[in-house]
Formats: C-alpha cells, structure tokens, sequence
C-alpha cells in the first residue's frame, strides 16, 4: 500500500530525449502517471528520435547543481533518480548534492542509447562504480551496463545471479537487475536487497517498441519509493507499468518506438 502521507516529490537528474521515448521525458511521464510530482535537473540536451541519437551536448556542472538546489530547498524532494549522466564531473557533481541534503536515490547507471549510442564517456565508468554506487538506495542497470560494472560475461540466469551479488558489493544498498537483454523467451529480474532476493519471471514481449524501458522502470521505482512503499513493493508495481506501457505502445517511429506511458490515465484518441 502507499502511505499517503509521503509527497510523492521526484527529482530526476538525467539527459533530454528529443523523442519523447526516454529520458526526461520519459521520467516525467512515468512519475506523474503513478501520481508522484516530478522535479528535473537536466544534465544533457540530444537530438534523436527512435532511429537514435545524432547530437549530445552537455550542461555545465555548475548549472546542474544550481537545478537541484533551487527545487530542494523551495518544493522538496523524497527521492533523486539519475540518468544520463554522462561524465565524471556531472557524476561528481549530482554526488555532491544528494550527499549534502541526505538523500534516497535511484541510480539507472545509464551508458547506451537503445540503438547503442553511448551515452557515458568510457573513463566515467569508474567514477559511476566507486562514486555514484555507494550512495543508491538502489541501483537499476541492464545487462551491458552490469558487465561494464564488474567487468563480466553475463549470458545466463545464473550468471545474472553472480552479477548482482557483485554488484551488491560495490556498496549499493540495493541491486535491481535487469534481464531484458538475455536470449531468453522467459525474461529474469534480479532484486537483491540485503539479505531478501527477489525474482520475477516473465514472458518476452515480441516487439521493437522498447524504447525508454530503462528509464521508465527507475522512475516508477523511485515513485514508488517517494510514495513511501517498500521496495519490493515499489518494484513490483514499476515492472507492471513498464509490461502495461510496453504492450499499449503507441507504434510510433521508424526504429525502437517509445512506450504508452499515460495508461494509467487515459487511452489514446481513437481514430474516429
């Protein structure tokens, strides 16, 4: 059950979609479709769309600590949820500001675009490991994006279990671990939150409109969280959005198409 005393006041520090499928957009949908207020920090503008991204440009670390400030000291935040953040100072820098005022966070240790764009810059991914890690609440990283963490083959169920308890050791409080991208018609989840493992089993979804899942899945989590459920809980219902917002896709776009993010709210206009 959600506690309804919590605000539900999300803060996302993460990189533009120009696309609408994933990013900030993506983030702001998903946490105003589940009822939570969500708040931004943008740390990049791209230029893509679902074919993938052709322009990346970076904001100043200085401004992006400047967002978070401003919205933390006037409207309050219950949890941070990072994205995009694509180099050492940005992640130095978004660090700095949950460390100071205390904070929960949901890390989505972004690294590739959907189409394989990268969208952290190699060298950052120590910093991702021994400075963005320790301080998560919870930590939501796919497949690709565990190997580049613990420098492993991950290929199996099995190997995604060795994975998360490595993960677990780089100090997160929690892992969720993400097994969309296994060969796999039955899709794994892995949460491991102290001594709790939790797995959840699902059939694959036969469809390129996948875009933005990552994104979609930490800010439902972290909505959840902001709401004041468990994590399990909050875990529980973000993986059910996703499946829900995955199955309802709109179709749009050329390539790897965006989600239906507003089912929780309304259904799209019929064609009458």
């Amino acid at each position: 059950m959600i506690d309804m005393t919590a605000r539900g006041r999300v803060l996302i520090a993460a990189g533009s979609d120009s696309g609408g499928g994933a990013g900030i957009q993506a983030d702001i949908k998903t946490v105003t479709a589940l009822g939570g207020f969500a708040m931004t920090a943008i740390t990049a503008l791209t230029a893509q769309n679902t074919q993938g991204v052709f322009g990346v440009v970076g904001i100043e670390p200085d401004f992006i600590a400047q967002q978070m400030r401003l919205v933390i000291e006037d409207i309050g935040v219950d949890v941070v949820k990072t994205g995009m953040l694509h180099n050492s100072d940005v992640i130095e820098t978004v660090c700095t500001v949950v460390e100071e005022y205390d904070l929960p966070l949901v890390a989505d240790p972004v690294m590739y675009a959907k189409g394989g764009h990268a969208l952290l810059e190699p060298e950052a991914v120590s910093a991702v490991r021994d400075r963005l890690i320790p301080l998560a609440t919870v930590i939501t990283p796919n497949l690709p994006e565990a190997s580049a963490l613990i420098d492993a083959t991950i290929e199996t169920v099995e190997d995604m279990s060795r994975a998360a308890d490595a993960l677990a050791k780089l100090g997160a409080s929690a892992v969720l671990l993400k097994g969309g991208h296994l060969d796999s018609e039955i899709l794994s989840d892995f949460l491991y939150a102290g001594t709790e493992v939790s797995r959840w089993d699902d059939p694959r979804i036969d469809t390129q409109h996948t875009h933005g899942t990552g994104c979609t899945l930490a800010s439902a989590v972290a909505t959840g969280l902001s709401q004041g459920m468990p994590l399990k809980d909050a875990v529980a219902r973000a993986r059910a959005y996703v499946r829900d917002a995955i199955l309802a896709a709109p179709g749009y776009g050329k390539g790897h198409g965006p989600l239906h993010h507003g089912h929780t709210v309304s259904n799209y206009p019929s064609d009458g």
